[in-house]
């Protein structure tokens, strides 16, 4: 069986001997977007579909195929600087019953579906560290689940937000009056830049690392993947 501290000291071994590590790595990073990026937004349309609103399905988007949700300038923007994007799926309100909850229900399995992408991953590795054998394609498996991990609690996170268009602003959105709603649509593309530049430099960094590595060591705890494993690379 392979520990948890067997599984470091191979991922060890193969980040001090492997001088190709740095393209390996953003490989791992373009899968893991890839994955991401298309279950989050296939999620969107999907909770939309069940609430009523075929757009999403019309679309073509409720499918895991990465070239119908890609937008490849925010993917380049995600691998590079840390913060992208996805296509967003096409959602008619007027399709649901109660258009606000409809769509705070619809942004909110985003997030849910990338807190769960998370989970499952680690789930896997913490099979993968009871019963696999400890040699490199186990290391390199462990590696990429950790980083899929992280990713998809970040974005899980990062798109809590409660700033338009981010997930949690539709979350917002349904405790606020109508003339707040209606000033917070007008300007949404204005608030999202302002989002960007602060996360951009810095100005969020202390509380999404704390959110992100309180989440992820939670997940560690339900999934008993050792956080120790997760946190030698990513925090």
């Amino acid at each position: 069986m392979l520990k948890g501290n067997l599984a470091m000291g191979a991922l060890t071994g193969v980040l001090h001997h492997m001088d190709w590590l740095s393209l390996l790595l953003f490989i791992m990073s373009g899968a893991a977007c890839l994955i991401s990026l298309t279950v989050h937004e296939m999620s969107h349309g999907l909770a939309a579909y069940r609430l009523g609103d075929p757009t999403a399905k019309l679309n073509g988007r409720l499918t895991l195929n990465p070239l119908s949700h890609v937008d490849w300038i925010g993917l380049l923007l995600l691998l590079t600087v840390g913060v992208g994007w996805a296509k967003p799926v096409p959602v008619d309100p007027r399709n649901f019953r109660h258009p606000r909850q409809g769509m705070a229900i619809t942004a909110l399995a985003g997030p849910l579906s990338n807190f769960l992408l998370a989970l499952l991953a680690l789930g896997i590795g913490s099979l993968l560290i009871a019963f696999a054998p400890a040699n490199r394609p186990v290391a390199y498996i462990l590696l990429f689940l950790c980083q899929l991990a992280v990713l998809n609690v970040g974005l899980g996170v990062f798109n809590l937000i409660p700033v338009p268009p981010l997930d949690g602003s539709r979350v917002l959105e349904l405790f606020l009056p109508e003339g707040a709603y209606r000033w917070l649509m007008r300007y949404e593309r204005y608030l999202i830049v302002g989002v960007f530049l602060l996360v951009f430099f810095g100005a969020f960094d202390a509380p999404l690392y704390a959110a992100l590595e309180g989440v992820t060591r939670l997940l560690c705890q339900v999934t008993q993947f050792p956080f120790a494993l997760v946190a030698y690379y990513f925090f």
